[in-house]
């Protein structure tokens, strides 16, 4: 039985970009990504979540109250390394769409695995924040990006 199944708990040191911290309950167990849903989310360009679909709710286990307003980043799983990010920040700021796999983490401390595509929205030539549209990863792409993320930590 992998640790996965087991439901461990660790508690976490979350450090984020902007200096900002928190300690975060983390449960070793996945919750499946529902067949047929698609999360949506945009944010402004400091990554404050300025919508939330139902689907998004549903999965992150927060309140759409308490997503509106809040960074994005609070769905930052900490087994994701921050050159992922960082490769993400760095293709949408040139104004590309970035895809990739990602491991979020729910308010109740368990994850989900998305593909995600995150596009800039450009208003008359301004940035004015991002959309980002997660879709259901297959399994073989999560195993791999497990393995590429643990050589990244």
């Amino acid at each position: 039985m992998s640790e996965q199944d087991t439901g461990q708990v660790r508690e976490v040191l979350i450090r984020y970009y902007d200096g900002t911290e928190r300690v975060a309950r983390i449960v070793d167990q996945e919750v499946p990504y529902p067949d047929g849903k698609l999360i949506v989310s945009r944010t402004d360009p400091e990554g404050i979540i300025t919508h939330a679909n139902q689907a998004f709710v549903d999965m992150s286990g927060y309140s759409r109250e308490e997503l509106i307003g809040t960074n994005h980043y609070i769905l930052r799983h900490p087994d994701m390394p921050a050159v992922a990010f960082k490769g993400l920040w760095d293709t949408v700021a040139e104004g590309k769409k970035w895809q990739g796999f990602v491991k979020n983490l729910r308010k109740d401390g368990t994850y989900y695995w998305v593909k995600a595509t995150v596009i800039p929205n450009i208003r008359n030539g301004q940035l004015v924040g991002y959309t980002s549209v997660r879709r259901k990863p297959s399994r073989s792409k999560i195993r791999e990006s497990e393995a590429l993320y643990a050589t990244l930590m």
